[in-house]
C-alpha cells in the first residue's frame, strides 16, 4: 500500500510539472499533502511537514546569502573579465560556446558545490546564450551534468556519505573512479559538441567579439542597463577576486558552515562595495525576487520529503525494489548498485539511499565477495541523473537563475543524465573499479 502510494505520488508530481499542468511551487505542496490525506496519514501530518521544512532550512538559508553574495559579485563587475575572454575565445561560434560552457563548468565544480557552480556558470554563460540566440535548455542541461560529475569528490556528498554509510575511507572509492570520471567528463564534452553542431546548423557562426560584450546583461535579476552598469565596481575586482577566493578555498577546506561562510561573505561584499546604507538596501531589494523565487521552493520541497519520509513511504519504496532481487542475481550485485543507482536517487534523498539502503546492499553483496568499497563505487554512478530530481534544492536555483521552466529542463536534459551515468558505469567497469561478476 505505502509502496504504490509513494511511487504513484512521485510519479503524479513529475507529471503534473512536465506537462505544466501545475508550477512546483504549488505541486511540492498540494501533492503530497493530497496523497498523504488519501493514505490515512492525518495525526501528524504537520509535524512531517515540519520536519521536513526544518531538514532544508539550512539549505534555504545557504542559497539566500549565496545568491545575495553572487548577485553583488555579479553587480560590482566580477565576472565581467570572464564573459569577454569567454566572448574572445568563442567568437560567435555555437559549437565553441557549448563545449566552453561544459569545460568550464567541470572546472568551476571542482569545489563540490552545485550551488556555486550554477551561480558562477549561469552568471557567465546566460548573456552570451541569450545575445547569440542559442538554447539556453541546452546550456543548463551541460552545467547540470558536470556539477553531477564533478561532485563525486570526496568533499562533494554522495562520496562522503557513501564512505560514511559503510565506514570506508572516502579515497578508497574516489581514486579508482577518476579513470571512469573522466570517461564521463570526455563524454560530457562530446554531448557539448552535438549540441553544438545543432546550434551551428540553426544559427550558423555569428560575430561576436569581446567589444560587443554589454555589462549589463550579466544579471540575476539586477535591474535595467543603465542601472547595472551604474553598480559596477571596476576598482573593488582585486578585492573581490580575493573575497571570492578566498570563500572559495574556505568551503572546500570546510572551516566553518556554508551558510555561516556566505553570510560573513555576504557582509565584508556588501561593506567593501557599497558602503552606504542606502545601497545596500537597494542591492539586497534588487536580488530579493530571485531570492525568494529559489527559497520558497526549497522549503515548498521540505514538505514533500517531509511526507515521503514522514509517512515511510521512502522505506516501503526501497523495500519493495530490493525483495525483487533474485538469489540467482547475487553475484551481480555492483552492477545492479550501480543501475538501481540511478531510480533511487532520483526519487529519494541522497540521505535515504546511502544511509537506508546502500549498507543493505553491501551486506548482501559481501556474501558474494565483493567489498563494501567497490558497492559504494557503483552506488554513486547515478550521480549526475540525481541532480536532475526534483527533490535536489540546488535543481531549483538553476533553473530559476536561467529563467527556464523545470520541467521543460528535465524532459531535455533526463536522457543525457542516464547517458552520462551510464558513462560512469562502462568506465568503472573497464579500469576496474566496479567489478561485473565475482
Amino acid at each position: 500500500m505505502l509502496t504504490m502510494l509513494g511511487f504513484a505520488m512521485v510519479v503524479c508530481f513529475m507529471y503534473l510539472i512536465m506537462t505544466k499542468r501545475m508550477s512546483a511551487l504549488i505541486a511540492l505542496i498540494i501533492v503530497p499533502t493530497v496523497f498523504a490525506l488519501a493514505g490515512g496519514f492525518y495525526h501528524g501530518l504537520g509535524e512531517m511537514m515540519l520536519s521536513g521544512v526544518k531538514a532544508l532550512a539550512p539549505t534555504g538559508v545557504m542559497l539566500t546569502f549565496s545568491i545575495l553574495y553572487f548577485g553583488l559579485m555579479i553587480d560590482a563587475g566580477l565576472f565581467d573579465p570572464l564573459v569577454r575572454f569567454i566572448l574572445k575565445i568563442v567568437r560567435g561560434d555555437p559549437l565553441r560556446v557549448l563545449m566552453g560552457t561544459a569545460i568550464l563548468t567541470l572546472l568551476v565544480s571542482l569545489d563540490g558545490d552545485s550551488s556555486t557552480t550554477y551561480m558562477i556558470a549561469i552568471a557567465a554563460f546566460l548573456p552570451l546564450y541569450r545575445k547569440l540566440g542559442m538554447n539556453i535548455l541546452a546550456m543548463t542541461c551541460l552545467v547540470n551534468l558536470a556539477s553531477g560529475i564533478m561532485n563525486l569528490s570526496p568533499w562533494g556528498g554522495p562520496t562522503a556519505r557513501a564512505a560514511a554509510a559503510l565506514r570506508i575511507d572516502a579515497l578508497d572509492i574516489f581514486i579508482p573512479m577518476i579513470p571512469a570520471m573522466l570517461l564521463a567528463c570526455v563524454t560530457l564534452v562530446g554531448v557539448a559538441v552535438w549540441f553544438g553542431l545543432r546550434e551551428r546548423r540553426r544559427l550558423g557562426v555569428l560575430r561576436a567579439t569581446a567589444d560587443d560584450h554589454d555589462p549589463g546583461a550579466i544579471s540575476l535579476g539586477a535591474g535595467d542597463e543603465k542601472e547595472c552598469e551604474a553598480n559596477r565596481r571596476p576598482k573593488m575586482f582585486w578585492p573581490n577576486f580575493i573575497l571570492t577566493t578566498v570563500l572559495l578555498v574556505l568551503l572546500v577546506v570546510g572551516a566553518l558552515p556554508i551558510q555561516i561562510l556566505f553570510m560573513l561573505a555576504f557582509a565584508v561584499a556588501a561593506m567593501l562595495n557599497y558602503p552606504s546604507l542606502s545601497q545596500q538596501k537597494e542591492r539586497i531589494g534588487a536580488h530579493a525576487g530571485n531570492v525568494l523565487a529559489v527559497t520558497s521552493l526549497i522549503f515548498a520541497a521540505g514538505i514533500f520529503t517531509g511526507i515521503l519520509s514522514g509517512t515511510g513511504m521512502v522505506d516501503a519504496m526501497a523495500k519493495s525494489l530490493l525483495a525483487v532481487i533474485p538469489h540467482s542475481f547475487g553475484p551481480y550485485l555492483a552492477i545492479f548498485t550501480a543501475i538501481v543507482s540511478l531510480p533511487f536517487t532520483f526519487f529519494m534523498s541522497n540521505d535515504a539511499f546511502y544511509f537506508g539502503i546502500l549498507p543493505v546492499i553491501a551486506q548482501t553483496a559481501a556474501g558474494y565477495g565483493i567489498s563494501p568499497a567497490e558497492i559504494a563505487r557503483a552506488s554513486i554512478v547515478g550521480q549526475p541523473f540525481h541532480l536532475l530530481s526534483p527533490l535536489v534544492p540546488s535543481l531549483y536555483l538553476l533553473v530559476g537563475l536561467a529563467k527556464v521552466d523545470i520541467g521543460d529542463h528535465q524532459r531535455f536534459s533526463i536522457k543525457w543524465g542516464i547517458f552520462i551515468s551510464l558513462a560512469l558505469l562502462i568506465g568503472g567497469i573497464l579500469f576496474g573499479a566496479i567489478p561485473v561478476y565475482r
